[in-house]
């Protein structure tokens, strides 16, 4: 019986080392990085962790200015050169969301139907090799026109699905702030159930070490639910002061949340199946938010060993 309880202790003592291990081979989401620079592709250390996936945000009208249509040609262009499978995610007019607040010009209207499909169009004609769309950025936040709209927010995604024929299109995209659920609630009514993959953005979960804004948007929406944006918040001012020892904590954090989630679980709709994290390069002194990995010259910061260590068996 003494030997009995003691092979019964060992495997106990066996099973809790395995759910210790910080990172495993059976991970079910792929990771990926959200970035705005072109630059992060010529970096030896992102050459190195071999991502086959970015997410890039475009203004939903780039093509009218030509500073920021040679910018979206730069980067695609890159991104396409370097084999990556390109989230692209649209967004508000440039300047339209200053110090808070969100233009009431009518230049800054979200814009029509009519015009968000020409818009998209001219998008997919000019990069046919884009398969991946996010309808519009963060949509239930008031950086954007979609807010207070969930059914304009619908619109689009009926749009765009028409408009790329065989892509992956998300249904919403959004931030985890107090309203979304019910913001995801209403999108969900006004679509009548449509749409399998959506994105969120979970900042506050990370960097607060929680996780009920990931569980309460999987718990709401069906299928499967991507993480768009994330990662450990080096400044946001006024809340996090500046530490990369906190933004390094959080990243491994980041990890451990996802793998919790990434299977489907009784009682949730829905599971994790991809991440993307925001962003590669960090900002300036003086910003007021920066997640990078790595500063403004490239050099890395604690984070990036965290994010080296946990993602390897996450790429395919």
């Amino acid at each position: 019986m003494a030997m009995h309880l003691r092979r019964i202790a060992s495997l106990a003592a066996l099973a809790a080392m395995i759910l210790a291990l910080p990172a495993t081979a059976s991970a079910n989401y792929r990771v990926g990085m959200s970035e705005q620079s072109p630059a992060m592709f010529d970096q030896p250390a992102w050459q190195a962790l071999k991502l086959k996936r970015v997410r890039y945000i475009v203004p939903w009208d780039w093509y009218k200015n030509a500073g920021q249509n040679n910018e979206v040609v730069g980067f695609m262009n890159r991104a396409h050169a370097a084999g990556q499978d390109v989230l692209v995610a649209f967004s508000a007019r440039r300047g339209c969301y200053e110090s808070g607040k969100y233009s009431r010009s009518s230049a800054c209207k979200a814009p029509s139907t009519s015009a968000y499909k020409s818009a998209v169009t001219r998008f997919h004609k000019a990069y046919p090799w884009v398969k991946t769309y996010s309808p519009w950025n963060e949509e239930n936040h008031v950086s954007q026109p979609t807010h207070s709209s969930p059914k304009r927010a619908v619109q689009y995604y009926d749009t765009l699905r028409k408009a790329c024929k065989g892509c992956t299109v998300m249904a919403a995209d959004v931030l985890d702030q107090s309203n979304v659920t019910s913001w995801l609630k209403s999108f969900l009514h006004y679509s009548h159930g449509r749409g399998t993959i959506w994105g969120l953005h979970n900042y506050k979960d990370v960097n607060r070490r929680q996780s009920k804004g990931l569980t309460s948007v999987l718990k709401t929406v069906p299928g499967q639910l991507w993480l768009t944006e994330t990662g450990g918040i080096v400044t946001f001012l006024p809340d996090f002061k500046t530490s990369t020892a906190r933004a390094s904590s959080a990243t491994k954090y980041m990890f451990q949340l996802a793998d919790r989630y990434d299977s489907k679980r009784s009682g949730y709709r829905s599971k994790l199946t991809r991440l993307y994290v925001y962003r590669w390069f960090g900002e300036a002194p003086g910003a007021t938010f920066d997640a990078g990995l790595v500063n403004p010259d490239g050099t890395p910061r604690s984070a990036l060993a965290q994010f080296q260590k946990y993602v390897k068996n996450r790429l395919k």
